[in-house]
């Protein structure tokens, strides 16, 4: 299959879906930081998303082996694009609210630029890819400093601990450096000729089998240190949507978008994710949304334009 470098509807529909998708991850773990513990949060997630898939493979016939290179594969793409990103997202988001974290996520494109320009041949460094990722990159960092999104009960707890803030949005700028890896490496699946269905799963079991150990190991007990031991429904359906919706099905769309628009554009989602998970903590958290958040997301929105490459392209030959 070859790469769109610019996508049509069938890649901005996957692309805007998938943003929803990830957007709600955000909004999901925020609800569930206050009675679980950020890496008993991630063993769940990744654990019930990948029996999920085991069983609609069961289901439908369609397990198969993924051979030694493709278990490898995903064992690299586990940790770069789950294992360890996940776990940063979700300790930052005890700190920093789901919006703020979406945010400062959005940075992936501008490392996937610089990552797939230097490793990838059909994804070479071109002036409206840079372009593009820089704009986007000044919407985030419009909403990142001068933002009012957080959420007060967060703002107040760490009213005098700027350290773990910083260390927060320090962590969360580490998974933006992970999925850009994670979205390059992805590639090699393409060559292996193997179904999305299969690399998910596979990935999703090799995470598994890293989380449940180190969750057990580290989070004792899993639930919050203030919290009891009877976990609120709430909690319970937010995980669930967490594994199924935001990972299970989410992945399927990551990999279909990266094998026919590439590292590069997939990246794009990071962008359009923070206006997902500010909308959310705004409707049902209370997080305030204000002018600077939109103009940041408007900002975005011309990124992604230019990223695409068609607004470049009509701008240059106009001259």
């Amino acid at each position: 299959m070859t790469i769109n470098t610019r996508m049509g509807f069938i890649e901005w529909r996957d692309l805007l879906s998938l943003a929803l998708l990830w957007g709600l991850s955000f909004f999901v773990v925020e609800i569930a930081i206050t009675e679980l513990q950020p890496l008993s949060i991630v063993a769940l997630r990744v654990s019930i998303a990948a029996l999920v898939l085991w069983v609609y493979l069961a289901i439908s016939g369609q397990i198969q082996s993924l051979g030694k290179e493709g278990w490898f594969c995903c064992a690299v793409m586990s940790v770069l694009n789950n294992v360890i990103p996940f776990s940063l997202i979700v300790w930052g988001q005890q700190t920093i609210t789901g919006g703020l974290a979406a945010i400062i996520n959005a940075s992936t494109p501008l490392f996937t630029v610089l990552v797939a320009g230097m490793l990838l041949r059909d994804e070479r460094l071109t002036g409206s890819r840079l372009c593009g990722a820089l704009t986007g990159l000044t919407g985030v960092a419009v909403m990142m400093v001068f933002s009012t999104s957080n959420a007060p009960e967060i703002v107040e707890a760490t009213a005098g601990n700027n350290d773990n803030n910083w260390l927060a949005r320090l962590a969360i700028a580490g998974a933006a450096i992970c999925y850009a890896f994670a979205t390059v490496w992805g590639r090699r699946f393409k060559t292996l000729e193997l179904p999305t269905t299969h690399v998910v799963t596979g990935q999703l079991t090799v995470s598994t089998l890293i989380m449940i150990p180190l969750a057990l190991l580290i989070d004792t007990p899993f639930w919050g240190a203030g919290s009891s031991a009877s976990i609120s429904s709430a909690t319970i359906l937010s995980i669930l949507v967490l594994a199924i919706f935001s990972t299970a099905f989410a992945y399927l769309l990551y990999f279909r978008i990266l094998s026919s628009a590439g590292a590069v554009n997939l990246s794009l989602v990071t962008l359009l994710i923070p206006v997902t998970a500010v909308i959310l903590g705004r409707l049902f958290l209370d997080e305030r949304i204000g002018a600077i958040e939109y103009t940041g997301m408007a900002i975005i929105a011309v990124g992604l334009l230019v990223t695409d490459g068609r607004l470049w392209h009509r701008l240059t030959h106009k001259i």
